[in-house]
């Protein structure tokens, strides 16, 4: 027989957890070994064709990786602040930390880091999760987080998304998410099928879906932003003041929407402009010279049509002949 039957009676240590969703660093890895395996066969590519090749090759990753990142990052709103607050509930001792609040698409991660790391006996290094996507319970994933005992900053910050909490953020949040996470998805499927086009090559309409997945992109900042513009709850540690504002993620999301969209306007003004110029880019007239060079060669090692008439002689006129000999 243990003390407390083998248990702690609070939580033991800090949450030993990536700061990040292991999932994105699962598609950069997919992303990055493709780009590796087309940089292998590019010294097979002859001529001009080479350079454009890789150009559509690394744009095309970068967006597909873009869209599918995006959608496990926790970075779309973020915000710090270095505080002294009181690390346990029903204790005096105060600790300097520095509080972090970290929102994306499915929940929030709050953090919390000591200035130092070790204070008042213990390592004080936490990043904590709380989901809010449909699959998810965020105040389930909260009760859980009152009884392991999380630092009074994680629950304090993480109480301000709750169902019952007055600020009323939980369900902008929540549904905002959805919406933005929804249209990515599309996005992701609307690139797929620009590059199936592009490499049929249907070019215009390659053009047109580039312009759908920026369209998309650019929805899903919009639903966000109407999550970001909502009236929110003060959060404060003493003087100070926990304020967020647009992460990473957003910008990224819009840089590529911007991206697509300049590059489908592109195909399509090229292609009613100047089409020669569209087919220089994606190396079709090199194509096309090589075939009507082929078809040249061949046409010159064949006979001539006079040749040919001077061969053909008449069945009729050859059976006469034989007939005379007999």
């Amino acid at each position: 027989m243990t003390l407390w039957n083998g248990s702690f009676p609070f939580y033991p240590s800090s949450n030993a957890c990536f700061p990040f969703d292991t999932s994105w660093a699962i598609i950069i890895s997919i992303f990055l070994s493709l780009l590796a395996t087309f940089i292998i066969i590019l010294p097979g590519i002859r001529g001009r064709a080479r350079l454009f090749w890789f150009l559509r090759v690394v744009m095309g990753l970068f967006v597909g990786a873009v869209v599918l990142t995006i959608q496990f990052t926790r970075d779309w709103e973020t915000g710090w602040v270095t505080a002294n607050t009181s690390y346990k509930s029903f204790s005096h001792a105060l600790v300097n930390a520095d509080i972090g609040l970290h929102i994306g698409l499915a929940g929030v991660n709050v953090t919390l880091v000591g200035n130092p790391v070790n204070q008042v006996n213990e390592t004080i290094n936490y990043n904590e999760h709380f989901a809010w996507s449909f699959d998810a319970d965020y105040d389930h994933s909260y009760g859980e987080g009152l009884e392991k005992g999380l630092p009074s900053p994680i629950l304090y910050v993480a109480e301000k998304f709750t169902t019952q909490s007055p600020c009323s953020v939980h369900r902008q949040y929540r549904i905002s998410g959805h919406y933005a996470s929804l249209t990515l998805w599309m996005a992701f499927c609307t690139w797929l099928i620009s590059i199936l086009l592009f490499s049929m090559p249907i070019l215009l309409y390659g053009g047109y879906m580039l312009l759908l997945t920026a369209t998309l992109m650019l929805f899903s900042l919009l639903f966000f932003f109407t999550a970001r513009n909502t009236p929110k709850c003060p959060i404060q540690f003493g003087p100070a003041s926990l304020k967020t504002d647009y992460g990473g993620s957003f910008w990224l999301t819009l840089t590529t929407g911007l991206l697509c969209l300049l590059l489908g306007l592109g195909v399509i003004i090229l292609n009613s402009m100047q089409p020669e110029k569209l087919k220089f880019v994606f190396n079709l007239d090199e194509g096309k010279g090589e075939e009507e060079a082929w078809d040249k060669s061949y046409t010159s090692a064949e006979p001539s049509s006079s040749a040919q008439d001077v061969l053909m002689v008449p069945l009729g006129e050859l059976c006469e002949v034989t007939a005379t000999q007999l």
